[in-house]
């Protein structure tokens, strides 16, 4: 059951990459707008949510596992963390582009809440001042720490990742602990799939 609901999500996760990938793309081009730089900042929000919705219902079985002293073979992981490694360079790009091409998104949050604007309805109260929100700003720390969440993520799961060592050819590595090196099924397994993942496929607009 955890297998079938995990592979939903990788799949979940997979799709939405590719397509926050894509958003990017429209930055700076003739149909970037309020709209369109709100649809990237839902979309990234709800891409992390996923990967640690994903992680924390993965990890534990992969944890209980190696407790008992079986290896790490989850493939599902291993997608996870290949596609994390992909977000968080979108993540980076993206608050690369807002940096450079701001967005005046004021006239679009005139009658909604902003990302975070119970801040400033806080401060407003406090200083007995109206207070403009800089939306470019909160972004990007917004993106800021999305990026942190996902660099720990990467983190945990890099610690139960099948790892490869440097002296495999050496005689002394016969009577080595080998339950952590990369088996010849799981590299094949993951060159075979690599193409499937939209996220890590070819742009749209190459």
């Amino acid at each position: 059951m955890v297998c079938c609901v995990g592979d939903h999500l990788v799949l979940d996760i997979n799709a939405q990459i590719a397509l926050f990938r894509d958003l990017l793309v429209a930055i700076g081009q003739a149909r970037d707008c309020p709209e369109h730089r709100e649809r990237i900042r839902k979309l990234r929000r709800n891409c992390v949510e996923a990967c640690k919705t994903t992680c924390q219902l993965i990890l534990p079985h992969i944890q209980s596992a190696m407790d008992e002293g079986i290896p790490a073979d989850n493939q599902n992981l291993v997608m996870l963390y290949f596609m994390a490694q992909l977000f968080l360079r979108e993540l980076r790009k993206s608050h690369r582009l807002i940096q450079i091409v701001p967005m005046d998104m004021s006239g679009y949050y005139d009658n909604r809440a902003g990302p975070s604007n119970l801040g400033n309805v806080i401060s407003q109260i406090l200083l007995c001042k109206q207070i403009t929100p800089d939306f470019n700003h909160e972004e990007l720390c917004s993106i800021l720490k999305d990026s942190e969440e996902i660099t720990k993520i990467l983190k945990d799961i890099g610690e139960y990742m099948p790892k490869q060592e440097n002296n495999l050819e050496k005689p002394s590595a016969l009577n080595e602990d080998i339950s952590n090196q990369w088996t010849k099924k799981q590299r094949n397994f993951i060159y075979k799939h690599m193409d499937l993942l939209c996220c890590a496929a070819q742009p749209n607009y190459l």
